[in-house]
């Protein structure tokens, strides 16, 4: 049996081959644009278990070793320490601590997502994406306006247009709202198509995954927008031990450290899925506005720790609400 470890980078990938008693046999490098060399070479091993890590684009790498391979590992690239900490780092040497872990069975494994999960994640974030841009071109707007003393809330509302284009303005001013409207429009558009092609994502999903969408919408101040988030970035929920698990991938726990006998808690670690975490606590404010219950906890958290901490809190018991709803249905 041989075991490969693949340090895999944009251009390139260095491979270490090493056998059950970690001896080096062969390290070698192929360019990434020439895919049918890398499956040549793999294909050419004989029985071999092969690791590479988590990172942005591997999902190429493994569809090529995959059906050659015994097993293939995915490396979690955050718990593998004494690769991101060595003081003599490279490219051999990191696929060489791989294949050497993969023999020993000792590599920290990493999640990977479904096909269904990937593409799912993928029209999420990308609604997130357009949000983030819309709400960019409506604040430069905004600015703008403002210089002139004509800027309202209502100004992205209906009858708001109107109120644009008669505000005197300089011409270079005109011409610069005119092409942000423009693009508003364009991102008006491509949100509500896209809003649209998750309601036909969705209606194809499992009968489990349409009951976790319904269960989910039941929570006070869980949207449509939150659950879709929250389906997507967690996945399947029985990868998680325990709530507090979901509530750490989330980067939602609080940070501690303790020295000579005194501890000290520190802010949350904000590991982890950043969407998650930003759609969980626009969810608490609207379950605060919304509900008596979580107005009553988020009231007597503000007391004692203030209100950025409180709604932290709320949003992260709020999750761990969700996760038992997930689990028990």
């Amino acid at each position: 049996m041989r075991y490969v470890g693949i340090d895999l980078h944009k251009e390139r990938i260095t491979v270490c081959v090493v056998d059950q008693d970690r001896n080096v046999r062969q390290t070698r490098k192929f360019p990434c644009a020439d895919p049918a060399r890398i499956e040549a070479f793999f294909a050419a091993l004989g029985p071999f278990e092969a690791v590479v890590e988590a990172t942005a684009s591997y999902e190429w790498l493994l569809g090529r070793i995959e059906p050659l391979a015994r097993r293939v590992v995915l490396a979690h690239p955050g718990k593998l320490r004494v690769i991101a900490e060595s003081t003599r780092k490279s490219d051999k040497l990191d696929a060489r601590v791989l294949a050497e872990f993969l023999a020993l069975d000792m590599n920290p494994q990493a999640y990977r997502p479904t096909p269904r999960q990937r593409e799912h994640r993928a029209l999420v974030r990308h609604r997130q994406f357009l949000m983030k841009e819309r709400t960019q071109v409506r604040v430069k707007v905004r600015r703008i306006l403002s210089d002139s003393n004509a800027d309202r809330r209502d100004l992205f509302a209906r009858g708001g247009r109107d109120h644009i284009a008669a505000v005197p303005l300089s011409d270079s001013d005109r011409f610069i709202v005119d092409q942000m409207l423009i693009q508003l429009s364009s991102f008006e558009a491509q949100l509500a198509e896209l809003r649209t092609r998750l309601r036909q994502f969705a209606t194809a999903a499992s009968a489990a995954e349409q009951r976790h969408r319904q269960v989910l919408q039941s929570v006070t101040g869980v949207g449509e927008v939150t659950t879709e988030v929250v389906l997507a970035e967690l996945g399947d929920i029985r990868r998680f031990r325990s709530a507090k698990q979901v509530v750490a991938y989330a980067g939602l726990a609080p940070g501690r450290r303790e020295s000579a006998g005194k501890v000290r808690e520190l802010g949350i670690t904000k590991q982890g899925s950043p969407l998650l975490r930003w759609v969980l606590v626009e969810a608490a404010w609207q379950a605060v506005r919304r509900s008596a219950y979580w107005r009553g906890i988020y009231r007597a958290l503000k007391q004692r720790r203030g209100a950025r901490r409180a709604i932290v809190a709320v949003a992260r018991r709020l999750l761990e609400v969700l996760v038992a709803l997930l689990r028990s249905g």
